[in-house]
């Protein structure tokens, strides 16, 4: 099996066939959790599996992009009250070691019904294309990462965006370059810094690039997860998935 095919199995015991026996033939025994909520191990994701029958959870997989042992699924979640919220829309991100799923990172946030947009926070295009530019466009997003959103030079942001076509999926921001424009300097009015400090997972498949990074928004810390389509050779579309980091977890691993 390849590591998209492990974790989609694993995936699918747990919240969709509630299967504690598959579930835990596809997961390490020392599966290392990053979910800020959910103890490290196995064992507590075993356990949990019959609430998440019990409360009639389900979820929905938009999207899948792997590169090596990562595997990135773009998820909404219904019936979700067992993580706060009655639907949530998240990036769930698993690493995969000797044919088990061993280690894995997310971001949730509530579904937002009405978006500046008008688009959802998870629609438009799902299919992975131009799989000979993996490495052009990572190297991309990469660099668009670190000169725009770390702030090494801003001033570059139309050498990775498009001026033409910039589809945002981000439930406060409008499309184009125009609507983050504006929605960056209503954020300064209200004396809101957006802050991306560290990049800590870049996967990248074909026109579809993930990134994982961690920053603040004001004062609070906050991980920031991050999914750009790039279309010749410039990011045309942005969903995201932005949540608080607590200071105290279920576990010591961190939110990375």
């Amino acid at each position: 099996m390849t590591p998209t095919e492990i974790v989609l199995a694993a995936f699918a015991a747990i919240f969709t066939d509630h299967d504690p026996d598959t579930a835990a033939q596809l997961l390490a025994p020392d599966y290392i959790q990053h979910n800020p909520a959910v103890p490290t191990g196995a064992d507590p994701i075993l356990a949990i599996i019959p609430a998440l029958k019990e409360s009639g959870f389900t979820v929905e997989t938009h999207r899948v992009i792997s590169e090596g042992d990562l595997v990135v699924l773009h998820n909404t979640n219904t019936n979700a009250q067992l993580f706060g919220s009655d639907a949530l829309v998240g990036f769930d991100v698993f690493r995969v070691e000797n044919g088990k799923v061993a280690e894995h990172w997310d971001n949730l946030q509530p579904v937002v019904s009405e978006t500046v947009s008008g688009r959802s926070q998870t629609d438009g295009p799902t299919e992975i294309t131009d799989l000979d530019k993996t490495a052009e466009n990572k190297a991309l997003v990469t660099a668009f990462v670190t000169d725009v959103l770390q702030g090494a030079a801003p001033e570059k942001i139309t050498d990775y965006i498009s001026t033409e076509t910039y589809h945002q999926h981000n439930p406060e921001i409008a499309d184009g370059l125009d609507g983050l424009g504006a929605a960056l300097a209503a954020m300064a009015e209200a004396g809101i810094s957006m802050r991306y400090d560290e990049t800590h997972l870049i996967v990248a498949e074909g026109n579809f690039v993930f990134t994982a990074s961690e920053g603040a928004l004001g004062d609070t810390p906050t991980a920031f997860f991050d999914l750009f389509r790039v279309a010749d050779g410039k990011i045309v579309e942005h969903w995201d998935v932005v949540s608080e980091i607590p200071p105290e977890m279920a576990h010591e691993n961190g939110k990375f």
